[in-house]
């Protein structure tokens, strides 16, 4: 039996042989290389990887890898560089190691830096701009639909559509967002005395800084399937974005309301944001922060409760309030990751106080107990601020008890709200600055407030 195999084997070799004699070296190369299933493995098709070819695939190999790790680098440098963030983007070149740090592309990249870096000018025209904005309307028809909500949503909010378009108006005009803690800081000296002091902002040549924010950010005046988002969340990816009912019930999750829309913005223009800032996002607690319930307050109202305690959202379904304490850990903990994903993104995060009530007119004794409970209860699960927004831009006596007290927990930053002026006001302890707060009822009847940022007659949602 060993001996026909061996006969059929030669036979094959010969025949083999045979078929292939008069052809080249490459064309045999590559018969072989498609019968042993090797086509295309090996340079020429050799059937077997000399040495030779294996230091030069090896070499061939390591180059792409460093090839790789090179542009990786380069794309990260210039990704800071966008966001004017010079010094971060050249030490992440300085981390190549020779001799690719004397790669063309290394040493432009570096070169353009520098000179970014170099032409920053210092901002000395004026005071600094900060619009604020209300919860966003996504969907017009189901918001204006003629019932007993739309009429306030007109007035009190601006759409998604109206947002877009100031974002890009303020873009075209060479406007860029900055951090208010980029203004002045906190400064304490020897002695342990702590004061204001007010800082260099030095931006690009031609930009005019902006600081943008929404206000009391709970979602508590809004009705479920009014096509307005009833709460933050987070995706996939972590990042966050708003919730509402569309047209059929269904939960939507995407780019709903101000702060995604904004984050958005940014990855398609980051050099709309100087070294990262995002805006302020200013929240209360008595009745929820981002659309959840937290110990101590209410919250998640924007599905309407009934006498027993009980909401119904759009679709008729029913569940208990969870809106006492100790009964919310879970929400908790979402609010908290929430404000972790926020902050970890640029934004900051400010106090209305615990009720959103005007702080103007009240006692000494219930002014500290708003601002201790938003302490103890809101700021514990957002995390502390200095930032504080007067509700109503209600602000408090300067200098004067109260403003003692704002100072000695912490808040420095304090924001009110004049309609059509920009302030900003230095103190021992403080930095005084004011909003231009951006409703429906502003847009269509004081478009003179908004002249120096976009023309608000071209850009009113027609749906209004």
């Amino acid at each position: 039996m060993k001996k026909y195999v061996k006969t059929g084997a030669l036979a094959f070799l010969l025949g083999s042989v045979l078929v292939l004699a008069g052809c080249t070296r490459s064309q045999i190369n590559y018969q072989i290389a498609e019968a042993i299933g090797t086509d295309g493995k090996y340079a020429n098709n050799e059937p077997v990887e000399t040495p030779k070819m294996a230091e030069e695939r090896m070499l061939l190999e390591e180059s792409e890898s460093e090839e790789a790790s090179l542009m990786e680098v380069l794309s990260e440098a210039e990704r800071l560089a966008q966001g004017y963030n010079y010094e971060e983007a050249i030490s992440v070149l300085d981390t190549i190691p020779l001799p690719r740090a004397k790669d063309e592309r290394v040493l432009e990249a570096r070169e353009r830096y520098e000179k970014g870096d170099k032409n920053l000018v210092s901002w000395v025209e004026g005071d600094i701009p900060h619009l604020c904005f209300p919860t966003l309307i996504y969907d017009t028809m189901m918001a204006f639909d003629g019932d007993d909500r739309a009429a306030d949503y007109n007035t009190t909010m601006v759409t998604c559509k109206e947002f877009s378009s100031i974002l890009e108006s303020l873009y075209a005009n060479g406007f860029v967002l900055i951090d208010i803690h980029s203004i002045a800081q906190m400064v304490t000296d020897a002695r342990g005395t702590s004061s204001m002091e007010e800082l260099t902002l030095k931006l690009p040549e031609g930009k005019r800084p902006i600081i943008l924010s929404q206000d009391n950010l709970n979602y508590s005046d809004v009705r479920d399937g009014d096509g307005i988002a009833t709460k933050l969340v987070l995706d996939e990816n972590g990042k966050v974005k708003a919730q509402y009912t569309d047209s059929e019930g269904h939960a939507a999750t995407g780019d709903y309301d101000f702060i995604p829309i904004l984050d958005t913005f940014i990855d398609e223009h980051p050099d709309f944001s100087f070294r990262g800032a995002k805006g302020i996002v200013s929240v209360s607690g008595s009745e929820g922060i981002f659309g959840y319930p937290i110990p101590g307050g209410g919250g998640d109202l924007s599905q309407g409760a009934d006498a027993s305690g009980t909401r119904t959202d759009s679709t008729g379904s029913s569940e208990a309030r969870t809106g006492g304490a100790g009964s919310s850990d879970g929400q908790n903990e979402t609010v908290s990751a929430i404000a972790d994903a926020l902050r970890a993104e640029g934004w900051e995060i400010a106090c209305a106080g615990w009720s959103h009530s005007y702080m103007n007119d009240m006692s000494m004794e219930t002014f500290a107990g708003e601002i201790d409970d938003w302490i103890s209860k809101a700021g514990s699960i957002v995390g502390q601020s200095d930032i504080l927004f007067y509700p109503y831009g209600a602000e408090v006596e300067y200098p004067g008890e109260k403003l003692d007290y704002l100072v000695d927990h912490g808040f420095c930053y304090l924001c009110g709200l004049w309609g059509d002026t920009d302030f900003r006001e230095m103190g021992d302890r403080y930095m005084r600055m004011t909003r231009r707060f951006i409703d429906g009822y502003t847009l269509i009847n004081a478009p003179v407030y908004f002249t120096s940022f976009f023309d608000a007659a071209s850009l009113v949602d027609a749906d209004r």
